[in-house]
């Protein structure tokens, strides 16, 4: 059925007006895709020339030279035209060599009239065939389309829309998944079947664009164009056909994106199914920070491990806050930004292979994930999967939401489920840490907030008395006379005592600084600057800034 719905060289060839004509270079293009016949005698061809156009010449432009030749022939190339049939007789006698090879090397078809021949002819014939073959392919997506709705409707089985795509295909229907098994139509063998998917993984950075069609080559007879299944933003899995030319037709582009939006259709209902049936998540999650459950095993058994192959897991426990604005979305809207959310980061864990579970609370997302571990850098791959999934939803969020503002958190992963209250914790601070110091914002794991992970261990209230002990005068005196020394005093650590990196970081002149400097001389000692000392100083401004100006 695509070949009748599509127009290509091979079939112009094939009209009765072409009888006489013959294919003299550029052979291996002759599936090259024909929308519209174009005639063309000037010299310049760029600006009047579209993809797809058949073009009709006497050869006007061979007249001049070799090289003029060469650069019309490569601007229609450059342009995806679909060939070029030249007119022997009226202008030209012979085409140079160059302009052969030129062909060849592109697989570019050449048609060539040895005899004149009525171009108006010509143009009229396949222009009445492509606009009634056109009415014909509208015909068939729209009884395409209606069958698919009628399978989205019914169920959410995959399988029965790429049966769809097949029976108007009659092509090798693949769909390769990141989150579930891929699927064959018709069946293949399994080594065939291993052997296409190894094909894919190694073929798959090499795709133009992740989110658009692509084409991949096979061999020098097979193709496999493949479309994107997209939800929130995010490529989850790929619907494809084998096809037998490198230049898929348009009719063969829009039946694999209808393709592969009904899928997409259909995994979005499956996320919200599960997202109904895996709300006893909540309370597992509940259970575990308030440390109700007795032993590992039922903790396990209840969050449905299976039993690990080697080893045991690895187990870390992290929040998600959102910082809505109530006035302006709206409750509804805000459930709404919810759950999208929520399948979104499912799609995400299942995309990464973490069992996992989620529990919405007010603003905030409790996520626990797991992870098998196999060896010392399973660590790292977990850390590695919760970033790609922080930075996908950072993604979708700018893209679909307006940029709403989030912080995450995770504490350290764990070899016990029943230890990941700990871990919560853990996230508990890092986000308190990224909302207080800015340079903090970019950081996500427990494992790299450094000194403060000492800093939060500290009582507020002790923590509170030690800036005020150390930085107590410096404080008093910048409320009241507005000099920033607390800022100066930091810049000046951290840019070890230089004071024309200092005066350049604070946008000031140096002998500002050197008045600054000299009233922090006043305000702490001469020997502010010395190791023991400087030691208390930097931790009381790391505490000041975390604490905020507020608590101190």
């Amino acid at each position: 059925m695509v070949e009748e719905m599509s127009f290509c060289i091979k079939d112009v060839l094939e009209r009765p007006l072409f009888h006489r004509a013959k294919l003299i270079a550029g052979g291996k293009g002759i599936y090259r895709e024909v929308r519209w016949v174009h005639i063309l005698e000037i010299t310049h061809a760029a600006p009047y020339v579209s993809k797809n156009d058949l073009i009709l010449t006497t050869g006007l432009w061979l007249k001049r030279s070799v090289e003029s030749g060469l650069d019309y022939m490569l601007q229609i190339i450059d342009h995806e035209t679909a060939g070029l049939c030249i007119e022997f007789g009226t202008t030209i006698d012979e085409i140079p060599e160059e302009i052969i090879k030129l062909c060849n090397e592109y697989d570019f078809p050449l048609i060539l009239f040895r005899q004149p021949v009525r171009f108006e002819e010509i143009t009229q014939d396949i222009h009445s065939f492509l606009i009634n073959q056109h009415f014909e392919v509208m015909k068939n997506l729209e009884q395409f389309s209606q069958k698919q709705q009628q399978i989205i409707l019914r169920s959410t089985d995959i399988p029965a829309v790429l049966r769809l795509l097949h029976k108007y295909t009659s092509g090798q229907i693949v769909y390769l998944s990141s989150t579930e098994t891929n699927k064959f139509y018709p069946e293949i063998d399994k080594e065939t079947a291993e052997q296409f998917s190894a094909f894919y993984k190694e073929k798959k950075g090499d795709l133009i664009s992740v989110q658009e069609a692509n084409v991949l080559k096979m061999d020098e007879h097979h193709f496999f164009l493949i479309q994107p299944v997209i939800c929130f933003g995010q490529v989850f899995s790929h619907v494809g056909m084998i096809l037998h030319q490198s230049h898929p037709t348009e009719y063969m582009m829009l039946l694999t994106d209808y393709t592969a939006k009904a899928v997409a259709t259909l995994l979005l209902r499956t996320q919200f199914l599960e997202e109904k049936i895996l709300r006893n998540q909540n309370e597992l999650i509940q259970d575990i920070l308030s440390r109700q459950i007795e032993s590992e095993e039922q903790a396990q058994m209840r969050m449905g491990l299976p039993a690990p192959n080697e080893g045991n897991y690895l187990f870390i426990g992290g929040v998600i806050e959102f910082e809505h604005n109530v006035i302006e979305a709206g409750p509804e809207r805000m459930e709404a930004m919810n759950q999208d959310i929520l399948v979104l980061i499912r799609s995400l864990l299942k995309k990464y292979q973490m069992h996992h579970l989620i529990m919405m609370k007010g603003n905030q997302i409790y996520l626990l994930c797991a992870k098998e571990k196999v060896n010392d850098a399973s660590v790292i791959l977990l850390k590695d999967n919760i970033q790609a999934l922080i930075e996908g939803l950072k993604k979708f969020i700018e893209q679909a939401l307006g940029g709403l503002v989030f912080h995450a958190g995770f504490g350290k992963a764990r070899n016990e489920l029943l230890e990941t209250w700990r871990s919560f914790n853990e996230a508990y601070q890092v986000i308190e840490l990224s909302k207080t110091v800015p340079s903090m914002k970019r950081y996500c794991f427990y494992d790299n907030i450094g000194i403060y992970q000492l800093l939060k261990a500290i009582p507020q209230q002790v923590l509170t008395t030690f800036v005020s002990d150390e930085l107590g005068d410096l404080i008093t005196y910048d409320s009241k006379h507005h000099l920033n020394l607390i800022a100066t005093l930091d810049v000046y650590f951290k840019n070890m005592g230089s004071k024309g990196e200092t005066a350049k970081q604070l946008f000031i002149h140096r002998q500002t600084l050197y008045n600054r400097l000299e009233k922090l001389t006043d305000l702490l000692g001469e020997d502010f600057f010395e190791p023991q000392r400087r030691y208390c100083l930097e931790m009381a401004l790391l505490g000041y800034e975390m604490l905020g100006s507020g608590h101190s």
